[in-house]
């Protein structure tokens, strides 16, 4: 069942983006404390879901106000294949539209040839004209998977 996610669900989805190949995590953003943060700003398009108890998916999404963006999105490896990921997309885009967002953006890592596969098939095509730029204003300790 995809529903909203809250923080009470962080070990399990912790624990879910630990277990899949190709998640970029890091010691700031993605504590308890920063996923609480993001949760609070964006309260109605962050996803999970739960078969019975047990968190199966995730999709972090949340928006500027003017542009959305999908951070974070994992599906249980046995559990992939069974529209887990389509679904939860599926929401979050649904809501992030509902709020007057148009245009959606991510960052999926080069190597994590599932998620590329997986973003190509839900449509969301790559940017050959840009440049993405990042500056860390704090320590940041990558926990790549």
């Amino acid at each position: 069942m995809i529903r909203k996610m809250t923080i009470d669900d962080y070990e399990k989805v912790y624990a879910l983006w630990m277990s899949c190949k190709g998640m970029g995590l890091n010691d700031v953003d993605d504590t308890r404390e920063g996923i609480g943060k993001f949760l609070k700003r964006n309260p109605d398009t962050c996803f999970v879901n739960d078969d019975d108890g047990k968190i199966t998916g995730v999709i972090l999404a949340g928006n500027d106000g003017r542009r959305g963006f999908i951070y974070h999105t994992a599906v249980d490896p046995e559990y992939r294949r069974q529209g887990i990921g389509t679904r939860l997309a599926d929401a979050a885009l649904s809501a992030l539209k509902e709020l007057g967002i148009n245009k959606v953006a991510m960052v999926v890592f080069k190597r994590n040839e599932d998620g590329n596969v997986f973003w190509e098939a839900e449509g969301f095509t790559v940017r050959e004209d840009l440049n993405y730029r990042n500056k860390e204003l704090a320590k940041i300790v990558r926990m790549d998977t």
